[in-house]
């Protein structure tokens, strides 16, 4: 696992530990959407989020190995905000509820979609008049 605070971020994320309540280990592994095989070095981002769903101070990122996978501990209970970023690929980003001692969340990253263009035919789209 590697580990890569962001700043003094760690303050958000671990507050569980000043707090003595539950926290979890967490294990990410990220795969392509198409074949499902291991995406490295993609970068997990974890934010802290608040009750009414707002993103909380504080954050962790993670690389993952050549497995497609990283890890990490001591994360209290309560909502999370997972970001997944990887060159080549769609960013991926969806909130999780933190209520087990281990969880394993799984990533399918989808290639880039094409952008809409209005030079292009799009087949019954009616032109403005």
């Amino acid at each position: 696992m590697t580990a890569i605070p962001i700043g003094l971020a760690l303050i958000g994320l671990t507050r569980a530990q000043d707090d003595e309540g539950p926290t979890a280990k967490l294990r990410f592994v990220v795969v392509r959407d198409t074949d499902g095989k291991p995406v490295r070095n993609a970068e997990v981002v974890l934010h802290p989020v608040k009750p009414k769903g707002k993103q909380d101070k504080g954050e962790m990122d993670f690389k993952t190995d050549a497995e497609g996978k990283t890890s990490v501990d001591d994360i209290p209970y309560g909502p999370l905000r997972v970001q997944v970023l990887a060159p080549h690929f769609q960013t991926f980003g969806e909130d999780y509820e933190i209520n087990k001692a281990e969880m394993e969340i799984t990533v399918k990253l989808k290639h880039p979609g094409d952008q809409y263009s209005v030079y292009d035919n799009h087949g019954t789209d009616k032109k403005p008049q």
